[in-house]
């Protein structure tokens, strides 16, 4: 076993850059008329900084110096900032308690042109999960900066997580045109980019139009090559470009002009599902933004009608097939039958205690889903029933015919204090009006929709059925 002195090294290296004597190399740091000239010693920059070794061979050689000093210069860096890099090549000592952001944003720059890898990590980091809200405070400053280095990998991973959040602070903050290629494309492979896909549409055309500002804005006067020379320009963002979310009547309005910009195949595909509505789309299609979810019963179309309903957007069950979804939650996967097991017991050990969850039934040898949403939390205090009041509480039906969801019902809670249906031995229950029983430890065995406490029925029958699979989400707000 070894024992390390660092702390003795340390101290004997800085007394080593602070001594007058023996030193062998200058550097002249800054610019006019904030100039300073330090002494150092070529062995330790040598190994400390690949980028200093190879100034100072380069030097060597050029002037053919043996004997005499090297010197070279560091004009991009300030004395100031030097000198905490300079403590830390020599000492590996860094102190940022004093220093204020900007300074230390500075030495980050520093450290990455002087290649020094450690200290450009632990600086990101540093910043990151000390100083967000400075960097956030001056996005715009990070954002240039970081993206001028290809080392600076997480700075650059905060921007894009920042701007994907709140696109509309930085638009109103940063010139979005003037966004280097690769962190548009950044961000638009974002699938937690809040923006409607409209807007990122007509962003890109934007952030093209400015890198081609002899293009009119009005794609009726282009020619064949105007298109081509756009089609060059966004040749990275345009397959990154969600077309199928978009309304019928975005497309035909916002995407139809510009046509000549999508590969051949990829407008037919689209001008097919746009005008055949039970089309599905191409296998290599990109899925709405917000819109991963973990499902083997339901599709996103589903999940957008389902969150319409929570929200109350519309109540017209014929927009499940409207073709620009509504996805402003994510669905949390607490359970599945086939993966967890059909017993009450799993179901409240799970699920219990959770607000906002939505339960989605395959019925067993039918096309029927069933459902409903509980605003509240479910909960186990004894073992017989009781029930549990809310006011936003509904069921609902779907039918599943030719790959298609058709048939939705939507029913809400009539007499709210019977809204939910609690016990030990209960599933996710609604009233009598979707009803799922079983002995604790066992599969449910008494299953059925039988109304009483929802406007609408949403079976055809009352008879007990089995279930082929059930899930229960958590909403959370995005």
């Amino acid at each position: 076993m070894s024992t390390q002195f660092f702390s003795n090294l340390s101290r004997n290296y800085i007394e080593i850059l602070e001594d007058s004597e023996y030193y062998d190399v200058t550097i002249e740091v800054g610019e006019d008329p904030n100039v300073k000239i330090f002494r150092a010693h070529m062995n330790i920059l040598c190994h400390r900084s690949s980028y200093l070794r190879r100034a100072l061979i380069s030097n060597n050689k050029k002037n053919n110096n043996d004997g005499v000093l090297s010197h070279t210069k560091l004009p991009n860096i300030l004395p100031e900032i030097f000198q905490i890099v300079l403590k830390y090549i020599y000492g590996g000592i860094l102190s940022l308690d004093e220093e204020n952001t900007s300074d230390i944003l500075k030495v980050l720059v520093a450290a990455d042109e002087l290649i020094l890898h450690e200290l450009v990590d632990y600086l990101q980091t540093y910043l990151i999960k000390n100083k967000a809200d400075w960097l956030e405070k001056h996005f715009e400053l990070i954002h240039r900066t970081s993206f001028q280095s290809n080392n600076l990998l997480e700075l650059q991973k905060f921007c894009t997580e920042f701007m994907a959040k709140s696109p509309d602070k930085i638009f109103e903050s940063l010139d979005f045109t003037s966004l280097p290629e690769k962190s548009l494309v950044s961000l638009l492979k974002r699938d937690d980019l809040r923006m409607k896909e409209i807007e990122v549409w007509e962003h890109v055309l934007k952030w093209g139009l400015a890198q081609n500002p002899t293009l009119t804005p009005d794609p009726d006067t282009w020619t064949d090559d105007d298109f081509k020379t756009m089609e060059n320009s966004l040749q990275y963002c345009l397959p990154l470009i969600r077309f199928y979310s978009l309304s019928s009547k975005d497309f035909l309005e916002k995407v139809r002009p510009y046509k000549k910009l999508l590969k051949h195949q990829l407008y037919e595909d689209l001008i097919k599902y746009y005008l055949d509505f039970e089309s599905e789309p191409s296998n290599n299609f990109l899925p709405p933004r917000n819109g991963k979810f973990d499902s083997k019963i339901v599709n996103l179309n589903i999940i957008s009608q389902i969150s319409k309903w929570i929200d109350k957007v519309n109540s017209d069950c014929k927009l499940v097939y409207t073709r620009e979804l509504y996805l402003p939650y994510e669905f949390k996967l607490l359970l599945r039958g086939s993966r967890d097991g059909f017993t009450p017991d799993k179901f409240h050990s799970l699920c219990d205690n959770k607000p906002k969850t939505v339960t989605f039934i395959k019925v067993n040898g039918t096309d029927e889903i069933l459902g409903g949403y509980n605003p509240i939390i479910w909960e186990t205090k004894y073992s017989h029933n009781y029930w549990c009041e809310t006011k936003d509480s509904f069921i609902f039906s779907f039918k599943y015919k030719n790959g298609l969801f058709k048939d939705g019902i939507l029913s809400n809670v009539k007499e709210m204090k019977y809204a939910l249906n609690y016990g030990q031995y209960r599933g996710p229950s609604f009233g009598w009006d979707l009803y799922l029983y079983g002995n604790k430890n066992r599969d449910y065995d008494d299953i059925y929709c039988k109304q009483n406490y929802y406007e609408k029925k949403i079976s055809d029958t009352e008879d007990n059925f089995s279930i082929e699979d059930y899930e229960v989400f958590q909403i959370i707000k995005l």
